[in-house]
């Protein structure tokens, strides 16, 4: 029924097409942003055709015999327009199946798109997972999303470190300097996890130049100093917190409450979600508990970022 054709630069206007329509994608597909680290990443994506008609597209890469799809971003999962059905998707994975075992793949793993993120529900894919497959969850993150419309009371110490922000005259600007942020950010994660950003500098000005309306740095000042940031991510209906890290003073101070009451009382009136981000280590199977109190307490709860396996 379907004709799988492994993505290549040729297909790059018809894949990035696909992308603007489905149902359940985000700028992160855009050709423009998966190939950044292509040099990481051994891409494998695949294009799903009836007779001429592109019907689907799933981004994903190969590590040995393993099919991933895609550990190099967020999330992936099938990208599906309006007209995709459950009977279709089912007949799909039966051919993806197959393709990946006559190209002597022996085990895939797959990680869901979260709901919150779909224009319209697009969750075909994890029946024909169930069905089809057999497919088994391996991992489970726990994001923090904010129900933007419900204007859900912020915590009390959340409430006070705005007025402590207020009355120090901190300065929130849109569009600020990634370059003053970046030392802050990888401070703080090398304190607090031995870790470095996912993006460099260089990369992540890089993607700005090729998404400037969906990439958009916060930081908060005091003077002219930094002493906070946010990246944010904006995905249609959702705003995704990219990174964000503070200064001692701007911890003190009420940087990120600065920050956050600006997003989400002024600048993004049309926002449905603020997506926090996950807040576990080792695969999901711990879970930072005063992270995600932080986050909670400006009213986000849990939504959840799956993966899956299946053997070939």
């Amino acid at each position: 029924m379907f004709e799988v054709c492994r993505y290549s630069p040729a297909h790059h206007d018809a894949w990035n097409r696909y992308v603007a329509k489905a149902r359940n994608a985000t700028f992160l597909f855009y050709r423009e942003y998966m190939d950044y680290h292509s040099d990481r990443f051994r891409d494998h994506s695949l294009m799903f055709f009836k007779g001429n008609h592109l019907h689907s597209i799933l981004p994903a890469h190969e590590v040995g015999d393993m099919f991933c799809s895609h550990r190099g971003l967020t999330y992936g999962g099938l990208l599906m327009d309006n007209d995709v059905t459950t009977a279709d998707v089912l007949v799909l994975f039966d051919e993806l199946n197959e393709y990946l075992r006559k190209n002597s793949f022996r085990k895939v793993i797959y990680r869901s798109i979260p709901w919150v993120y779909h224009r319209l529900p697009a969750e075909e894919d994890l029946y024909a997972m169930f069905w089809k497959c057999g497919a088994h969850l391996s991992q489970r993150m726990s994001g923090t999303v904010i129900f933007m419309d419900e204007h859900v009371a912020w915590r009390k110490d959340h409430r006070r470190r705005l007025k402590q922000a207020q009355t120090a005259g901190i300065r929130v600007e849109r569009d600020g300097s990634l370059a003053a942020f970046w030392p802050i950010l990888n401070d703080n994660l090398q304190r607090k996890f031995q870790a470095q950003s996912v993006h460099t500098l260089e990369e992540i000005e890089l993607l700005k130049s090729r998404f400037p309306d969906n990439i958009i740095q916060y930081n908060a000042y005091i003077d002219d100093a930094v002493v906070g940031g946010i990246t944010f991510y904006v995905m249609g209906h959702v705003l995704h917190g990219q990174y964000s890290g503070t200064t001692d003073d701007g911890k003190r101070l009420g940087a990120m409450e600065a920050i956050y009451d600006k997003v989400m009382y002024h600048d993004f009136p049309h926002i449905r979600y603020l997506d926090f981000g996950t807040s576990n280590e080792q695969g999901g199977r711990v879970l930072n508990e005063g992270l995600i109190a932080h986050k909670e307490g400006y009213g986000g709860r849990t939504v959840m970022y799956d993966t899956y396996e299946w053997t070939l």
